[in-house]
């Protein structure tokens, strides 16, 4: 069926670049599915935002990343005014963004966990929250922005001192080894299903956001290389994960694996995972058999409001 859809993009997040990324492309993908597209860049200026949505569009297609576009808030607003949207609701996007209550759910579900404690920027700088090595990130980041791993001996990471840093940090145990990632695509109404497991190999130092964006920084393994035990059980995880959030459309959740320890944990589930050319989302679903315009188009099928 043949849709009017605003192609939500930009935003006013540390991802807003990429999401522009994700949005132009969605949108030229939305096209040649024969749909009808306006595509709208979303400032701090909601007047213009309301603007550009009147006339209602029949979808909203979610391409925002990072906070308010990730975290329930332009969520929230598209219910309000009855848009249908893409990819998750109000709650989902606000309990996945916040990395500490995502744990609570997914420990409930028994899936792996590194060990982690809240802190502050002050505590960090204070001393070692715990022992090293470990990983300090922002509570509500994507993308690996504000991510530092730190090792004995380093020293204490630089952390921002922008008023708009969040001022809680998460801090885990680190986990060496493989970074594994999984796409999962369900409806409201639907199973999860998993698509596959790929390993992220970066050509040299963690996978940043450098190494996420930038052609040749990183390598894609699909299907990754590791025991059918593993692969399958990050498989279940990461559907367990989707539907224990109450997710909807299309979600990423990223892992890790410690061959020599045999531990497998999850790290995040993302709800607005990346649809760059580079994205992990479009090359799972196109390593199953399913093209990016039937995946964009599907996206606009199933929308709906929380």
């Amino acid at each position: 069926m043949t849709r009017r859809v605003a192609v939500l993009m930009g935003g006013v997040s540390a991802e807003r670049e990429v999401s522009l990324n994700s949005g132009q492309q969605c949108a030229a993908a939305l096209r040649e599915a024969g749909h009808t597209v306006d595509e709208i860049d979303v400032t701090s200026d909601i007047k213009a935002l309301l603007a550009a949505l009147d006339p209602a569009p029949d979808v909203a297609f979610n391409a925002l990343h990072g906070r308010y576009g990730e975290d329930g808030c332009i969520q929230g607003l598209l219910n309000l005014l009855n848009i249908p949207y893409t990819h998750s609701g109000v709650l989902a996007s606000a309990l996945a963004m916040d990395k500490f209550a995502a744990r609570t759910v997914f420990e409930a579900q028994k899936i792996g966990m590194a060990d982690a404690v809240i802190a502050t920027p002050a505590d960090v700088q204070a001393g070692e929250v715990m022992p090293p090595p470990y990983v300090v990130k922002p509570i509500n980041e994507g993308s690996s922005v504000g991510v530092h791993i730190v090792r004995d001996g380093d020293d204490r990471p630089p952390l921002d001192d922008d008023p708009d840093t969040p001022r809680q940090l998460l801090v885990e145990r680190y986990i060496p080894g493989r970074e594994l990632t999984v796409a999962v695509m369900g409806a409201a109404t639907e199973q999860a299903r998993a698509l596959a497991v790929t390993e992220l190999r970066p050509v040299s130092g963690f996978y940043n956001y450098e190494a996420k964006y930038t052609d040749g920084k990183t390598d894609h393994l699909i299907p990754a290389p590791v025991s059918s035990d593993v692969y399958d059980l990050a498989m279940s995880w990461a559907a367990t994960a989707h539907q224990a959030l109450g997710c909807r459309g299309v979600s990423r959740s990223d892992l890790r694996y410690d061959d020599d320890a045999d531990e497998l944990v999850m790290l995040e589930v993302n709800t607005q995972p990346g649809m760059t050319r580079l994205s992990l989302v479009p090359e799972q679903a196109a390593h199953t058999g399913i093209p990016f315009t039937e995946l964009v188009d599907w996206l606009v099928e199933t929308a709906k409001c929380d």
